[in-house]
């Protein structure tokens, strides 16, 4: 399931996970145990503080939470893509459904009924893959990150490129005690 979804999305991290701390200190060590996980790379982990929330910072606070602009404008042409495909095939299959039917508005204009059925499909596929470009589940977890660092917490932010890594990193920073989120 996943080598599928990586084949959707256009970045290398699908998962983003962020732990939540009072302190620095706690932040620091905890970033330092995820650092030290088998396959996680310098690059993949972040440190995210009150001062990165600012207005002046807020380009950082945008690269630690999503650090692949590349992947993104990927994903956003590779779901569109799939998604108009996919909404044709689906009206396509519809309307031969329909024709095998004998419904009566397929037997009366059978052009006009394949043009519809097919454009509302492709339509339809459209929206679903603008609806996943926009990745609903990140931003529950920024929202979430922002929340906190004005509030003058200290994140931790990880982007496994594997469910493996997501799992020893969410177990890494649920065993220092803080409040863990992450994406699906």
């Amino acid at each position: 399931m996943a080598y599928l979804l990586q084949g959707l999305f256009g970045e290398r991290s699908l998962t983003k996970v962020a732990g939540l701390y009072p302190q620095k200190g706690q932040a620091e060590s905890s970033m330092a145990a995820v650092m030290r996980l088998g396959g996680i790379q310098p690059g993949q982990v972040r440190l995210v503080g009150p001062h990165d929330a600012r207005a002046p910072h807020r380009e950082i606070f945008s690269y630690a939470m999503e650090p692949e602009p590349q992947g993104i404008a990927r994903t956003f042409y590779q779901t569109h893509l799939v998604g108009g495909m996919a909404g044709a095939a689906a009206g396509l299959a519809l309307y031969a459904w329909l024709w095998r039917a004998g419904h009566p508005m397929i037997a009366s204009s059978p052009l006009l009924a394949l043009i519809a059925l097919v454009g509302f499909g492709t339509t339809f596929g459209l929206l679903a893959g603008g609806l996943l470009s926009m990745r609903p589940d990140h931003i529950r977890l920024i929202t979430r990150v922002r929340s906190a660092l004005r509030h003058d917490h200290w994140a931790v932010v990880a982007h496994p490129t594997t469910p493996e890594q997501a799992a020893q990193v969410k177990a890494v920073l649920h065993g220092s005690a803080a409040e863990v989120v992450s994406t699906l």
